[in-house]
């Protein structure tokens, strides 16, 4: 037993000396905050460990996509896993304007003014659907120019990464450092339609997910080890636990959720009932921290970089 001990403050500490006190606090979400800490840090000084980062689309309207383009950028993953929303928002923030909001704003008003709200983001119309459909579309013409007739959804988003220029860009940067992106569910958002609408007028143009399949076995077979840090539940999760149950479960895994395990939900259950589906190790380092991903995950890697 390691008895509870209570935080200390001083001028200039740094985030990981914060969360480094968090782990012996003895709660509540502050204890499983200062694990992945320590998880977190344990897996990037692993050679040998393959990183998967998967996270959901709607912080990426957020300032919170900066904290995942610096990850990027630093190369702490090796793949990541999400959905086709956070596409879309990675390159209607790349070529657009999003706008702070509230969650109480009269959604009837903004639909008359031409305004998504998500969350208490506000998006203009013209910035959304119009912006990512001229755009994926040139894309996409320029790809299908080049002889490319069939692709996965890692392959989408590199081409789609490689034509944005925006330094803030998960897709342009992750398409410079050589991270591959999987969308298993890339029809559900607007990339994915614009990807149907460009295959009626190209009827040779594939989109083909068994190639994602290949290059994911290829992955997890080759790995002597596997983390992940998995951002919401969903479809991003699961894919990215799905697939390391085939090297008999992941080593390292720090999820973050705000959903609740009593409703028996993929997105509410703690990492530890992976275990028992072959999914994550029984030995794994592991931790379920729940909270807001858009105040843990930067709070996390800021006590990281302290330690890089």
């Amino acid at each position: 037993m390691i008895p509870v001990k209570d935080i200390k403050l001083w001028p200039g500490m740094k985030t990981s000396e914060l969360l480094e006190q968090f782990e012996e606090s003895g709660g509540f979400g502050a204890r499983y905050l200062g694990i992945a800490s320590k998880i977190f840090s344990e897996m990037l000084r692993d050679d040998e460990c393959f990183r998967f980062l998967s996270f959901v689309a709607a912080p990426i309207s957020t300032g919170f996509r900066g904290i995942i383009a610096e990850a990027i950028r630093r190369r702490m993953f090796h793949a990541i896993i999400t959905t086709c929303g956070a596409l879309d928002h990675d390159i209607a923030r790349s070529l657009g304007k999003y706008y702070n909001g509230d969650f109480r704003l009269d959604d009837a008003k903004l639909r008359r003014e031409g305004y998504h709200r998500l969350g208490s983001v506000v998006i203009p119309l013209e910035s959304y659907g119009p912006t990512i459909e001229r755009f994926v579309q040139e894309c996409l013409e320029e790809a299908y120019s080049n002889g490319v007739r069939e692709v996965g959804s890692y392959e989408v988003s590199r081409i789609l990464g490689e034509r944005l220029k925006d330094e803030n860009s998960i897709l342009h940067l992750a398409a410079r450092n050589g991270i591959e992106i999987f969308v298993p569910g890339i029809m559900d958002g607007a990339v994915g339609t614009q990807l149907w609408l460009f295959q009626q007028r190209r009827r040779d143009f594939k989109l083909n997910l068994f190639r994602d399949c290949e290059r994911l076995s290829e992955i997890v077979f080759k790995a002597k080890r596997t983390g992940a840090v998995m951002i919401g539940g969903g479809i991003s999760k699961h894919h990215t636990l799905w697939w390391n149950q085939f090297k008999d479960g992941l080593d390292y895994a720090i999820y973050i959720t705000t959903a609740c395990e009593y409703d028996g939900s993929l997105s509410g259950a703690l990492v530890s009932e992976a275990v028992s589906w072959g999914k994550v190790k029984p030995d794994a380092r592991k931790v379920t921290v729940h909270g807001d991903a858009t105040i843990i995950f930067p709070i996390l890697l800021a006590s990281i970089l302290d330690k890089l």
